[in-house]
């Protein structure tokens, strides 16, 4: 009994927090002791396998520990060195998606031909019962600018103060080829457009195609520069006669945010191209939907000002350097050429299987497209 009360006495007495105190420790001493262990199991892991064999161990890891988001942040944290392709690459059904809207809007392509009437894209198709929700974000399209061969609408981003915009316009001096691979050729941008300060891919994915960017702008004085990452991933549909471009942003392990920089953690980019006749003849119409979070101060009317004014010119800007590399020759890398227009179901298992051949070997293969 006299421990007891002893004890009793102490927890009752004791001055300044002496439990909480002594369960602060606790807890700092096994906290850093998981933290250490995590780290000395990433550097045995750098040590032992390639960064191959590394990313397919987390992914596999990663698909077990799915749904139990306790388990999975753990993991995370403790590898955080090894960016998850399975989580964060461009889906078929988001290639998809953005075709699909295209295919909508072309419907109405004879109202949009009609000079001096106003229109609206298509509305998305009716959600099923139970969707209610879904219903209710879906907002109706405001139209901001409209020319011969230049259309944009907004419309706002349900719960927040940004818009997300749509842009259908037409090109006919340029071919659909010359337009795409001057989006993608990063190398090139850096001469055309003077607001990049740093623009490289991070990481490829071998299966998919889906790669990672690091992106550094200006932006208009005052505001601080802004850095994106973000995950893209581009196709050519011979069978729809469209080429398709996806973005989105992702959390890179090798890509910190940094002080002289305002990150952007919210952007999404849907370009979708249709040539009037092919890929190398001169005509085309393209859908850019876009939406991004700046992360200004400055009121709603001003940041949307500010986009509607800024789209159309680089839009133009893309168009002018896609004229100068076509007039004066300069070599942009043919992506179309360089990588497969499509990945079949076999060449996907292939793939992978060669995925898992080399996870003994001193780093991932590579598709040498970009």
């Amino acid at each position: 009994m006299f421990p007891r009360r002893l004890l009793v006495a102490w927890l009752a007495g004791a001055r300044g927090g002496g439990l909480l105190a002594l369960l602060a420790n606790q807890c700092r001493f096994v906290t850093g002791l998981r933290v250490r262990r995590a780290l000395q199991i990433a550097q045995l892991y750098g040590r032992l396998y390639s960064e191959s064999s590394r990313r397919v161990l987390l992914s596999r890891l990663w698909r077990r520990l799915h749904g139990r988001p306790g388990h999975a942040s753990a993991l995370m944290a403790a590898l955080s060195g090894v960016f998850v392709w399975d989580e964060e690459r461009i889906q078929e059904e988001e290639l998809q998606r953005s075709i699909n809207e295209m295919k909508r809007l072309e419907e109405m392509s004879n109202m949009f031909q009609s000079s001096g009437v106003q229109c609206h894209p298509p509305e998305p198709k009716a959600q099923t019962e139970g969707n209610e929700d879904l219903e209710d974000k879906e907002q109706p399209w405001e139209m901001v600018m409209d020319k011969k061969h230049f259309k944009l609408w907004r419309r706002p981003i349900t719960g927040t103060h940004l818009y997300q915009y749509r842009v259908f316009g037409t090109y006919t001096d340029v071919t659909p080829r010359q337009f795409f691979n001057v989006q993608l050729d990063t190398e090139y941008r850096k001469k055309w457009d003077a607001l990049v300060i740093k623009l490289e891919v991070i990481e490829r994915d071998v299966v998919s195609g889906s790669e990672v960017l690091h992106w550094v702008t200006h932006f208009p004085y005052p505001m601080y520069s802004r850095d994106y990452v973000y995950v893209r991933r581009y196709n050519v549909d011979q069978e729809n006669n469209m080429m398709v471009l996806v973005s989105r942003a992702v959390e890179h392990p090798s890509v910190p945010e940094s002080p002289e920089f305002v990150r952007v953690r919210s952007y999404e980019s849907q370009m979708v191209i249709r040539p009037h006749r092919s890929f190398d003849e001169n005509g085309f119409d393209y859908l850019l939907t876009y939406s991004d979070n700046p992360q200004t101060v400055f009121p709603r009317y001003c940041v949307s000002w500010m986009v509607s004014s800024g789209m159309p010119d680089f839009l133009e800007k893309l168009h002018m350097a896609t004229l100068k590399a076509k007039n004066m020759e300069i070599k942009v890398k043919d992506y179309i050429s360089a990588k497969p227009l499509e990945m079949s179901s076999e060449a996907k298992a292939t793939s992978q299987s060669s995925e898992r051949k080399n996870e003994g070997s001193c780093g991932p293969a590579r598709i040498e497209y970009a």
